[in-house]
């Protein structure tokens, strides 16, 4: 994935889709060599589709249609998906667990970004259980997504202190700051060519990556 065309993207969204606004606009802006493409969500409602739109992005729903009927849901993400070509699927918030076989199929090729300092909470309401835990630091992490819940190999990490009067609204706040940076900026090293995923493990800059790069923020 390297040269001079732009990687294509399609991001996936449940809901307000900020993490596809700041994607999009670092590719808008010439900050990253990549585009998105197609922006889809399994909710009709999801406000993130009218951003997207806002955007210029083809935006479109591919609908959930419960649990039972997963098989037939993937195999409608799969047929827009394959219209649009993407090199890199973008997990941005997007609320429904991908089966192995759809994971398997596109290895290195699909990326998450969960709100936490993964292996540390993986699933749902991490701020809460962060301070709940006490804990002193917490963040985000940009990872490849393999069948393993928020279990795939973690590429880049933002690291924020955690304040003594903080909410989880508070806390959730500082912490999507640094993921609208640390995402475009994964993004970005996939396009130029330093970050690949080969032999079923990241690399970056020509080495495997045995830790993820972690940044502090404020």
């Amino acid at each position: 994935m390297t040269g001079t065309d732009p990687l294509r993207l399609a991001i996936l969204i449940s809901g307000r889709g900020s993490n596809m606004s700041a994607i999009a606009r670092a590719c808008a802006e010439g900050r990253i060599n990549a585009r998105v493409d197609l922006v889809l969500s399994e909710r009709a409602s999801a406000a993130g589709l009218d951003a997207a739109r806002a955007l210029g992005i083809d935006a479109r729903t591919v609908a959930w249609p419960g649990a039972a009927e997963r098989e037939q849901f993937e195999r409608s993400l799969d047929a827009a998906l394959a219209a649009a070509c993407p090199d890199i699927i973008v997990l941005a918030g997007f609320m429904r667990i991908l089966s192995q076989q759809f994971v398997e199929a596109r290895a290195g090729r699909i990326l998450n970004i969960h709100p936490s300092l993964l292996p540390r909470y993986r699933g749902l309401h991490t701020h809460r259980r962060a301070l709940e835990a006490r804990d002193r630091i917490h963040g985000a992490s940009v990872h490849f997504v393999t069948a393993e819940l928020d279990g795939g190999p973690v590429i880049l990490q933002s690291r924020v202190a955690v304040r003594t009067a903080d909410t989880e609204d508070t806390l959730s706040a500082r912490v999507q700051a640094t993921e609208h940076i640390i995402y475009p900026r994964v993004i970005g090293w996939l396009a130029d060519g330093r970050l690949a995923w080969r032999e079923g493990r990241p690399w970056l800059d020509g080495k495997a990556l045995d830790a993820p790069v972690v940044e502090d923020f404020p």
